[in-house]
């Protein structure tokens, strides 16, 4: 009798949690005022790039007297571009010292001054004459991105339960593609893409920080934050309330309690540190790779030069910007598409097709490209080729490697693994920013081959290195990668209590039989 009962209460507690209105209200609350800034921002620079560049020109000839050359005026529009990957990378870097500081809650909250910042300086510039307005708002705009993009897909992970992760972990990067949408909507002729407008057009991202201002400090913080940082039981069990709707609360603080213990003679290690840490050498190669290739997989030269693009592919200048809105609509179904299926599928299927799919059609782009002088349909077939790229990185690499770089690490490594990873991140965003126009001049249609080469080669190392990480907490997944990392059994045998700290102060990954191998080493 006891037995069964026992069993039942396993049952119980391995039941999956239900998705509740307050986890919904909080993933998209942070996605909306946060995440879909990042997305808008990519994409709000191009439908008004003729507009900018005049106001340039105009601004120099009454300062100086005379115009601006092409080759500046591309230099100056391609630092508007590309400084908001700069302010990314700064604001990435901040991350580590922010959530531990502020928590994860409290660090998105406190970051929307930036945004009300640059949305006062783009929003003035015009008025003010002054191009350094709108490349220093796009900078600092740039760094509460760089906050963001680390810090919410953080946030949603360590409040979402292991059955859900997936889901809520997508959510921000369906807003991502939903800020690309709403650029191109709102830069439309019809609406904000007027030489009159783009000022207004720059600044809109004001209001919906406003909104997740209002809103989001009525929901608790982080559950994990606060037990295994701050040791608040009591406000975890507050939090977990507001997250859960009917589960056994207390199985889940004993397995936050379970990994506390793990890590109690680890501090929130430093980025150093954890590059120099062998226990976690694959996790963090993983991050890096995943990370540098979602952005030199050319997914933000589509974004940031889609016009140019579709102009090059012989589209009729009328007709371009309807054809990007169209982009823009397949961006949010394929998000979509990510978002429901993940949990099903899990996070190596969508990941790898979705490289692979990129791939092809950045190679399909070339060809197209090349071939359209003599087969004029050519030309549609490269706007597919833009539309498969988009897609392909809307249904799994735009979030799932935010996502992958939650589950890989536990509490101590996870801000020190969201720097490195959205530092790269950044960094590569601003290269392909700043390169690709000059690429493209150059290299022409063959730069796409480029890109191809990076989808393919990410797509492989995630089928033979990444393991899948669906429904499993954060400690099993640390486990299987414990054994690519394991401590050889002739090192330290003389020292059994040795070998043992290493592997909880490395990692906290305590391997089966290892507590069997300590006692039996210690019998004479």
């Amino acid at each position: 009798m006891d037995s069964s009962k026992l069993k039942a209460i396993e049952e119980m507690n391995e039941s999956p949690t239900h998705l509740t209105s307050s986890l919904l209200a909080v993933a998209f609350l942070t996605s909306f005022g946060s995440s879909m800034l990042y997305g808008y921002n990519l994409a709000v620079v191009n439908s008004p790039a003729v507009y900018i560049k005049d106001f340039y020109n105009r601004t120099s000839v009454s300062r100086n007297g005379t115009g601006l050359d092409g080759e500046a005026l591309t230099l100056m529009y391609s630092l508007t571009v590309s400084v908001f990957a700069i302010g990314g990378l700064l604001g990435s870097l901040m991350v580590g010292m922010l959530v531990t500081r502020f928590g994860r809650k409290g660090t998105v909250v406190n970051s929307t001054v930036l945004v009300f910042i640059a949305g006062s300086l783009m929003g003035f510039s015009r008025i003010c004459g002054s191009p350094e307005m709108v490349i220093f708002g796009r900078f600092v705009t740039g760094i509460h991105s760089g906050i963001s993009l680390s810090v919410v897909p953080m946030y949603l992970g360590e409040i979402a339960p292991k059955n859900l992760r997936g889901f809520l972990g997508l959510v921000p990067s369906l807003f991502i593609c939903a800020g690309v949408f709403s650029a191109q909507i709102l830069g439309l002729h019809e609406i904000l893409g007027k030489e009159d407008h783009w000022p207004l057009f720059l600044s809109l991202v004001v209001i919906p920080t406003f909104i997740q201002l209002m809103l989001l400090p009525w929901f608790p913080e982080s559950p994990r934050y606060l037990l295994i940082e701050k040791h608040n039981v009591h406000a975890t069990i507050i939090a977990l309330k507001w997250y859960r709707a009917k589960c056994n609360i207390q199985s889940e603080i004993e397995e936050m309690q379970e990994e506390q213990r793990s890590l109690s003679s680890v501090e929130t290690v430093s980025v150093w540190r954890l590059i120099l840490d062998p226990l976690v050498r694959w996790q963090l190669l993983s991050v890096v790779v995943i990370n540098i290739g979602m952005q030199l997989s050319g997914i933000d030269a589509l974004w940031f030069y889609t016009n140019d693009i579709f102009r090059n592919a012989g589209i009729p200048d009328p007709e371009i910007q309807y054809t990007t809105v169209g982009t823009g609509a397949i961006e949010i179904i394929a998000g979509l598409i990510g978002c429901f299926t993940i949990e099903k599928l899990g996070r190596r299927p969508l990941i790898i097709g979705g490289f692979l799919v990129m791939g092809f059609c950045c190679a399909g782009i070339t060809l197209s490209l090349v071939l359209q002088v003599h087969l004029p349909f050519m030309r549609y077939v490269s706007v597919g080729c833009v539309v498969g790229i988009i897609a392909g990185f809307c249904i799994g690499p735009a979030g799932v490697p935010f996502l992958i770089t939650a589950e890989l690490f536990k509490q101590s490594h996870r801000p020190a693994a969201y720097t490195v990873g959205g530092s790269l991140n950044w960094i590569s965003n601003f290269t392909v920013g700043f390169v690709f126009p000059f690429l493209q001049m150059s290299a022409g249609s063959y730069c796409y081959l480029v890109f191809c080469c990076v989808c393919l080669a990410v797509a492989a190392f995630v089928f033979f290195v990444i393991p899948e990480t669906k429904n499993k907490t954060f400690v099993e997944i640390s486990q299987m990668f414990a054994s690519k990392e394991a401590v050889p059994e002739t090192q330290g045998l003389g020292h059994p209590d040795q070998l043992k700290l290493r592997k909880m102060n490395g990692y906290g990954t305590l391997e089966n039989g290892s507590l069997e191998f300590d006692s039996s080493s210690s019998v004479p």
